[in-house]
């Protein structure tokens, strides 16, 4: 646990907590660890009012782990490619200079990975409003808490189960403005299957793994795979438990938030409720996790 000589602000929700540090300053390890120990007991943390350089997000992101260079490489900064661009702006061409689409779906980050991310980390560059007030938040689910509150006939029966994961079967990719994986890209994402229920790779908590947006199938404890009516009944059942509001934190934007979540414990979702001319520009660094078990 950690000592609370960095002031923290718990959300009034399942999970959330602002840090209130400068992220710019030199960190040692002993300050980090206290940083990293606040970020597991709260999921999802941010940090108000922060001033980063590309280097700086680069720098504090690494430190969690080995960062990922997204498979979209169009929406990369080219000269940090480790930055990935999330936005609804357009070129003079006319086209996205990033992610138009992020998180439009319930989602845990690069969950169609065999190794998916521990962590993301979103900084806010611009962001839209309308008659004042901020808009673009986005909503955070708890999937530890949702776990915990299962029937244990469920959790009984979810025990040695896996979900597949497939990129290319999220729902928002059909009507998407992102561009297409090539064969080569499609490639690097065979589906895969991970553990509906995984535990946390450093703290061994318990969490459900699995949403609707990207889960195709269910195997079995024998190997066998469930039906498929019945697996996309259990993954909508399960989705739409741990997106309850009692699970949920709603994070309203300002410039220069980061927010960090943790992608073992938790799902998001981006509220679009902006378009052009209001502008929203982010940028996401993403650590690679270990394969979850």
């Amino acid at each position: 646990m950690h000592t609370m000589a960095i002031p923290v602000r718990k959300c009034d929700a399942a999970l959330g907590a602002e840090i209130v540090f400068d992220l710019s300053r030199a960190i040692d390890e002993r300050t980090f660890a206290e940083l990293e120990g606040i970020f597991h007991d709260n999921i999802v943390v941010f940090f108000r009012d922060q001033h980063l350089t590309n280097e700086q997000h680069i720098a504090f992101s690494r430190r969690l782990g080995e960062l990922e260079i997204h498979i979209v490489k169009k929406y990369l900064l080219p000269e940090d490619p480790e930055i990935l661009l999330v936005s609804n702006i357009k070129n003079d061409a006319g086209e996205h200079i990033g992610l138009a689409d992020a998180g439009f779906t319930w989602h845990s980050d690069t969950s169609y990975r065999k190794n998916p991310s521990r962590c993301s980390l979103l900084y806010a560059k611009e962001v839209p409003h309308r008659d004042g007030k901020p808009l673009g938040d986005t909503v955070f689910a708890n999937c530890i808490a949702a776990y915990e509150a299962l029937p244990d006939a469920m959790k009984r029966r979810l025990a040695g189960t896996k979900a597949i994961h497939r990129y290319s079967m999220r729902r928002r990719v059909d009507n998407s403005p992102r561009p297409k994986l090539t064969a080569a890209q499609l490639a690097e994402t065979p589906d895969i299957a991970h553990p509906i229920v995984r535990s946390h790779p450093y703290t061994g908590r318990k969490a459900l793994y699995v949403t609707a947006g990207e889960c195709i199938g269910i195997v079995l404890r024998d190997g066998a795979q469930m039906p498929e009516d019945e697996a996309l009944d259990m993954i909508a059942e399960l989705d739409a438990h741990c997106v309850r509001p009692e699970f949920c934190y709603r994070h309203s934007w300002r410039i220069g938030d980061l927010v960090m979540w943790d992608n073992a414990s938790a799902m998001h979702l981006a509220i679009c409720d902006y378009t052009l001319p209001e502008r929203r520009l982010m940028h996401r660094t993403t650590v690679i996790g270990p394969e979850p078990i």
